[in-house]
């Protein structure tokens, strides 16, 4: 990991009056609520935080960061993270959306379930699909985040991001965030500060019965309790999903210490109380093994894996995220936020 001054980085918070805490445990912070502490942790809840946390920074070198909304989709190591986390908190913009005509705003804070019920409340439609993603907006830009025959990339119109590296903020367009799937252009610097969405004029009644439908689904389909989703990204098409080649694989129930293979979606990994994040990339690395020795598809994560080691990050990286096309959209998008 890049070498960092923590000195330099806590006197230049102070005199930026940055609020910040040492050693911060990030294990309630994720929904698997396993994991170490951020040498450094800040929340920031409003643009002026932000702004005042890149000002900060700005003279601070290549400080390693990592921004976390509802970390839904992250799994932060047992020894923690070596760096500063950087978290989104909620604020009154995080509770409301406006609509313009046919475009509906939210903050990066609010949660895609917010989301999706404030925009169906305002007769718009197109979102419903949101109120099945339990990260925040910002999040599920980030990663392109998707799900019930939908995603990002089909109704987001624009983001606006800030960078903790430059300062700097632009609105930018969706076809520039390099959005694919379960990634983007977006480097862990970057905050997206708002988003803005296409929508459609819909029937109140007719987008809560959408909802009701999608809730309805989840609960039948889904786990509940400590999980990030969908842990691996489905390979090729034509190839299966990666569900159903866990499942086919009979790994369903498989169980390292506190963690296991979900019984109701073979593509969830469950923590329970005593688990550790060793537990859950133990068991993320037999699935991979299995299905691998079995079909010859190397199963990649989707989950975002923060702290670990080089070899174990490598392991379970997607390795579409490295495809030259991708890796021009971030150059882009840093030379656009003034990074370059």
């Amino acid at each position: 990991m890049t070498a960092w001054d923590t000195d330099l980085v806590r006197r230049m918070l102070g005199e930026h009056d940055v609020q910040w805490e040492d050693n911060k445990p990030m294990a309630l912070l994720t929904t698997y609520a396993v994991g170490g502490m951020a040498r450094i942790a800040v929340t920031v809840r409003t643009y002026d935080d932000m702004q005042k946390l890149a000002v900060a920074l700005s003279v601070c070198g290549d400080v390693p960061l990592v921004v976390l909304g509802r970390g839904s989709n992250t799994l932060f190591s047992d020894s923690g993270f070596n760096g500063v986390v950087v978290i989104v908190g909620t604020s009154d913009e995080s509770k409301s959306i406006q609509c313009t005509g046919d475009v509906v705003s939210a903050a990066g804070s609010m949660l895609m379930p917010v989301l999706a019920r404030r925009s169906v409340q305002a007769a718009r439609g197109g979102l419903e699909w949101c109120v099945g993603i339990p990260g925040t907006v910002g999040g599920a830009v980030r990663m392109n985040a998707g799900g019930h025959g939908a995603e990002m990339v089909d109704s987001l119109l624009s983001a606006r991001v800030l960078s903790l590296r430059s300062g700097e903020t632009h609105v930018v367009p969706q076809a520039a965030l390099g959005l694919h799937f379960r990634g983007s252009a977006l480097s862990p610097h970057h905050i997206v500060v708002s988003a803005e969405f296409a929508t459609t004029s819909q029937d109140v009644q007719q987008g809560t019965a959408e909802i009701d439908h999608i809730v309805a689904w989840r609960r039948e389909h889904q786990p509940g309790g400590r999980n990030a989703g969908s842990v691996f990204v489905n390979p090729a098409p034509g190839a299966g999903s990666a569900g159903a080649l866990i499942d086919a694989a009979g790994l369903r129930g498989f169980t390292s210490g506190g963690a296991h293979v979900s019984e109701k979606h073979a593509n969830f990994i469950q923590a329970s109380d005593t688990a550790s994040a060793s537990d859950i990339i133990d068991v993320m690395n037999h699935v991979q093994n299995v299905v691998r020795e079995r079909t010859g598809t190397v199963l990649r994560s989707e989950v975002r894996l923060v702290g670990f080691a080089e070899d174990i990050a490598l392991q379970f990286a997607d390795t579409q995220h490295e495809a030259p096309q991708f890796i021009s959209a971030r150059h882009a998008l840093c030379s656009m936020l003034g990074e370059m």
